[in-house]
């Protein structure tokens, strides 16, 4: 019965799948990190834990109707020749929203007014939860879709998911909080969910992008942000230095 604990062959899905569950969280991650900023502050960490939690509970539901998710795959109908399912709707679906809702926060942020006045337009926090779920739902299918790939053992597919959202659980607070400390990096991460939008269109029309790519151009471009943030802070102290001098 307790064989499988002994398996390396297990304990190495296991781990992969859960590496690979947090790597594909992280537009997740972000997504719910940048509506909740939108909320009043005690609000924000609630928000974070129901939009995760959702998360979780889409992703096991989805594991557990294993056939439902197969059958995703079956054509419905054709567009060019090209063979729609129900997978692809979801995911076209999903990414028209995610880059509607990107873009408007990027006119949002821009539009801002300085931090002298009220700046940011509270929003309600059923519609913060509302919107998370909708995009949980695209966000998981394309993790669970990974996971029955990857694993054969449902309870170990189970057993990932749920660490790795555990994982992002605790990742999501000092993440939202980096963000809204630095626009720029809000910024960047938007852009990023812009791209993540058009990739799910894409894929949603039959084209594959390989998503390595996406989360290494994400990766190289957080690296130099973090250098041109840590630029600016010397020169900011070296400024405050100098003054004091004077």
């Amino acid at each position: 019965m307790w064989d499988w604990v002994l398996d390396p062959q297990i304990w190495i899905g296991f781990f992969t799948l859960v590496a690979l569950e947090i790597v594909l969280g992280i537009d997740n991650i972000i997504f719910i990190s940048i509506l909740a900023g939108k909320l009043p502050p005690e609000q924000r960490d609630k928000a974070r834990v129901m939009g995760l939690g959702a998360a979780l509970i889409s992703r096991l539901l989805l594991l557990l109707g294993l056939s439902w998710v197969v059958r995703l795959k079956t054509p419905l109908f054709e567009v060019f020749g090209h063979g729609i399912s129900g997978r692809d709707l979801i995911l076209l679906l999903g990414g028209l929203f995610l880059l509607a809702k990107s873009v408007t926060e990027i006119g949002h942020s821009m539009d801002a007014k300085p931090e002298g006045g009220k700046s940011r337009a509270v929003t309600s926090f059923a519609s913060v939860i509302v919107q998370i779920m909708i995009l949980d739902v695209v966000f998981s299918l394309d993790s669970v879709i990974t996971a029955v790939g990857m694993v054969d053992e449902l309870g170990v597919m189970i057993a990932a998911v749920i660490v790795a959202v555990l994982v992002m659980l605790f990742a999501s607070g000092p993440i939202s909080r980096f963000v809204d400390r630095h626009p720029s990096i809000k910024m960047l991460a938007l852009a990023f969910l812009v791209l993540i939008g058009v990739v799910l269109v894409a894929e949603g029309l039959g084209q594959h992008i390989p998503k390595g790519y996406i989360y290494f151009a994400m990766a190289f471009s957080v690296v130099v942000e973090l250098l041109n943030i840590r630029v600016r802070n010397k020169h900011a102290k070296h400024e405050e230095v100098a003054s004091k001098m004077k």
